[in-house]
Parts: structure tokens; C-alpha cells; sequence
């Protein structure tokens, strides 16, 4: 699944989604591809999960799937909590042939990377930030909780992962109220995710990146893909669209550790070969359509 040899089957199979809304999502896609966004989280739905996210790089077959299908849809844009040079850098997006209008919404939305300019815009970063990050070894030791966890420098977040403590669950809920506390007195929030707490500036989430970004390219259909709890504020701007008449489909990247998502979305993938798979087949599909209709 997911493989190149898919990508460049005509025949490769369309996943069915569960759901009567998300069947007339898919089917508003294909009939309209030029109206349609493409947004996907990129940790957990286009790159694998790896204990080092300095280590996570793309589905190999990632990029091809996305330059098949970006030049058939409105606009194809990743939006991760990852600054958004550092998923460029880990997606091996820029430069790529078929991908010359991909946008990339870093930071929840508060980075944006193009690829027509090659550059990243933002404001300047939240002062909590840089007092979190100052604090927070001497914070970690202090609540004996060091051993076993490891922080990531996000530049405009910071998190704290414990997914290489010897009981990672109870580690991650164990740390959950005091980096609460932590970040709250720096005016800033604290973001679960899968073994993971984000500490970051309020009024980021990929819902906010989302809405503004579908409002921007008009658009009239939209696929949303994503794994984590971070994903579900995207999930929830697609529901309301949809009760406002605009199609949209919610994708799962399957994962065991995240159930929320799996629960609320139209169809559940296996994982970044899953997502690969699927957007290489509505590429496909939208192929043998011909000309989209007007």
C-alpha cells in the first residue's frame, strides 16, 4: 500500500469513506478537484512516527503523491505544529516539480512557507516561549522528572516528550498538570499530543490555520488528514463547514495511541502509506475523469 508502483497504477483502489457526509465529500472532489483543498498534518500523516523528531522524514513516496495531485486540486498546504522550515526540510518540499504552489502553515498557523518565494513569514515569537525554555530543565529535575523525558526546541513552542520513559503513559500524565501550571504562568498553553506536551502561545491551533487558509483560496471542497490531538481543532473547522455547505473530508491516519480522531473521522487509513495511497489515488481517479467540471 502506498507504494510507488501504486501511484503509477490506474487502477489503484478508492478508499470508501464510512460516512454519508464524507461519501459526498469524496464525491465533490472528484467532480470539482480545481475548487479543492488538500490540507495534511505531517508528523504521523505524511512521515512515520520515530522516537527523534529530528529523525522524521517524509513516506518515501510522499512527495510524488503530493506533486501528482497538486497541480489537479486549488492548493495542496501542510499544516503542522513543526516550524515550518523544519517540515519543508523534513518533507523535501521545496524545489519539487508539480509542487511550485505548495503552502506549508508552521506553528499552527503562526509560520507560513511558499514555495513560490522559498521563504518563511511570522510575527515576532511570544516572549513565554524563551522564559519556558530557560526554565524548564531545572522545572523538570525539580518534579523528578527528568530521567526518561526529553525536550524539543519547536522556536516558537517547546515540548516535552516521554515516550522514552519506562512507563510513558504514566510519565505524560504524570507531567500533564504541572507543565499546565508551568506554562500558564507564561502565558501560554499546553498542547497533548501522542506521548508529547506542547507548551505554546494561546490562539495557535490548525483550526485557526485552517479556516483562514480555506477562506483565502475560496475554497469549495476540502480534505483534511491528521493522527494526533492537535489535529482535532482542523476536524472541528471542518465539521462546521460542512454544516455551512462546504464538502469536507476528515482522515484518519490510524494510530492505536489516538482514538478521538479515529472515532469523529470519515475514513481511517493505515497510517503515511495509508494517506500516500489515498492521494495518489484521487489523483488518479481525478486523471480518468478528464477536463473537471466548470
Amino acid at each position: 500500500m502506498g507504494s510507488h508502483k501504486d501511484a503509477e497504477n490506474p487502477k489503484a483502489t478508492l478508499p470508501t469513506p464510512v460516512t454519508p457526509a464524507g461519501r459526498d465529500a469524496l464525491a465533490a472532489i472528484l467532480d470539482r478537484p480545481g475548487r479543492t483543498v488538500i490540507a495534511l498534518d505531517f508528523d504521523g500523516t505524511l512521515a512515520p512516527i520515530v522516537p527523534d523528531p529530528e529523525q522524521a522524514r517524509a513516506h518515501p513516496d510522499a512527495v510524488a503523491a503530493l506533486a501528482a495531485l497538486a497541480p489537479k486540486v486549488a492548493s495542496v498546504a501542510v499544516v503542522t505544529g513543526r516550524p515550518a522550515a523544519v517540515a519543508v526540510r523534513h518533507g523535501g518540499f521545496a524545489d519539487v516539480p508539480g509542487l511550485e504552489h505548495l503552502v506549508v502553515l508552521g506553528h499552527y498557523g503562526a509560520e507560513r512557507w511558499d514555495a513560490v518565494t522559498g521563504t518563511v513569514s511570522a510575527p515576532a515569537p511570544h516572549p513565554g516561549v524563551a522564559a519556558v525554555r530557560a526554565e524548564l530543565p531545572g522545572f523538570l529535575d525539580g518534579v523528578g522528572a527528568r530521567q526518561g523525558t526529553w525536550i524539543e526546541e519547536k522556536g516558537r513552542a517547546i515540548a516535552v516528550h516521554t515516550r522514552r520513559a519506562t512507563d510513558p503513559q504514566a510519565a505524560f500524565e504524570a507531567l500533564r498538570a504541572p507543565l499546565t501550571d508551568l506554562a500558564a504562568r507564561h502565558g501560554l498553553i499546553v498542547e497533548p499530543g501522542r506521548l508529547v506536551l506542547e507548551l505554546r502561545p494561546p490562539g495557535m491551533d490548525k483550526g485557526v490555520a485552517l479556516r483562514d487558509y480555506l477562506t483565502e483560496t475560496a475554497a469549495e471542497s476540502v480534505l483534511y488528514a491528521g493522527d494526533d490531538l492537535g489535529d482535532l481543532p482542523a476536524f472541528a473547522t471542518l465539521e462546521k463547514l460542512r454544516t455551512e455547505g462546504t464538502p469536507g473530508l476528515l482522515v484518519c491516519s490510524g494510530s492505536t495511541e489516538v482514538s478521538e480522531l479515529s472515532e469523529r473521522a470519515d475514513l481511517v487509513v493505515d497510517g503515511p502509506s495509508g494517506v500516500v495511497h489515498l492521494l495518489a489515488a484521487i489523483a488518479e481517479h481525478v486523471e480518468a475523469r478528464g477536463p473537471a467540471t466548470p
